[in-house]
Order: C-alpha cells, then sequence, then structure tokens
C-alpha cells in the first residue's frame, strides 16, 4: 500500500510540473522553484481535502444509519454522526497533511498533540464559522443555496490551506 502511495504521489508531481511547464511556455513567466513546489504543495493539499471529504461523508452515513438501527440518538442521531465526521476526518486530515504535504523533513520537528489542536482549530473556524458566514451572504445577495457551498470553496480552501501552511504545520524553529 505504501507503494501505490508513493508512485501515486510522484505521479501528481510529474503531472503538476507538466502543467506548470505548459502554462509557463504559454504566458511567458519564469517560475520559481519555490513557487513550483508551493503549488506542488496546494495541489497535494486539495487531494487531502478531496479524500477528507469523502471520509468525513462516509463517516456521517454509516454512524447515522448505525444510530437509527439501534434506536441511538433518536432526537440528535444526525449531530451526533455529523460530531464523530468531524473529529474522525479531521484527524485524517492532520494525518495525511503531515506526512505527505507539509513534511517537517529535517530542518524542525513540530508537537504533535499542538499541531493536532491547531488541525482541529483551523477546520473548525474555517469550516463552522466562515462557511457558515459566507453561506449566509451568497444566499442573502441572491446565490442559490444549492450554489453558495460551492462559491464558499474559492474562500475556505486557499485560506485553509494558507492558515495550515503558515500557523498550523509550521516547523518549530528550534528543531
Amino acid at each position: 500500500m505504501r507503494k501505490i502511495l508513493k508512485s501515486a504521489w510522484q505521479l501528481t508531481e510529474s503531472a503538476v510540473y507538466m502543467f506548470l511547464r505548459i502554462v509557463t511556455r504559454f504566458t511567458g513567466k519564469k517560475l520559481t522553484e519555490q513557487a513550483a513546489a508551493s503549488f506542488l504543495q496546494f495541489v497535494k493539499f486539495g487531494i487531502v481535502g478531496l479524500s477528507n471529504t469523502v471520509i468525513s461523508y462516509m463517516i456521517y452515513a454509516s454512524s447515522l444509519l448505525f444510530f437509527k438501527s439501534r434506536h441511538l440518538l433518536p432526537e440528535t442521531d444526525y449531530l451526533a454522526a455529523q460530531m464523530l465526521a468531524f473529529l474522525l476526518s479531521v484527524l485524517w486530515a492532520y494525518y495525511w497533511n503531515d506526512r505527505a504535504v507539509f513534511q517537517t523533513g529535517r530542518s524542525g520537528q513540530r508537537k504533535v498533540f499542538q499541531t493536532l489542536m491547531k488541525t482541529y482549530l483551523t477546520y473548525s473556524f474555517t469550516g463552522l464559522f466562515l462557511s457558515g458566514g459566507l453561506l449566509i451572504l451568497w444566499v442573502y445577495i441572491g446565490i442559490p443555496e444549492l450554489a453558495a457551498p460551492a462559491l464558499n470553496l474559492l474562500f475556505t480552501v486557499p485560506l485553509n490551506f494558507l492558515i495550515n501552511k503558515f500557523w498550523t504545520f509550521k516547523p518549530d524553529e528550534k528543531g
């Protein structure tokens, strides 16, 4: 399994670099190695986010079905399922962002518990507060309710990436 994942990341890297070469040829702009690495990191963050969304929904649906089949928490089963999905999917995102996206390398080490708590805070802010506020705004200005959450992604994904890169997963300088 590890070999498959490593091959998938290498394939992703190759595709991203090929895309960047095409874009730079087309635009005539010079691309620095640091900019290319940051773009690749953003793409990997997006892949982790997509997998996180799938995991979250699977946990939510299976938990909800389990609670309903056992007649557990009949008034709040969907909320309990959502809480469980949030807790476990953010843990999933933490693991993969730490291992594959924001690797510390040898230059510094992060404190696991502190970084995990920052991950939960980041996802709470962007997933609950910011998304909720933007949803209200979009609907208020006339964006259809079904389209509004997709529009949120244009703001929450880049912001979540920047918060994770420069705060949550920032290596400890003392390393």
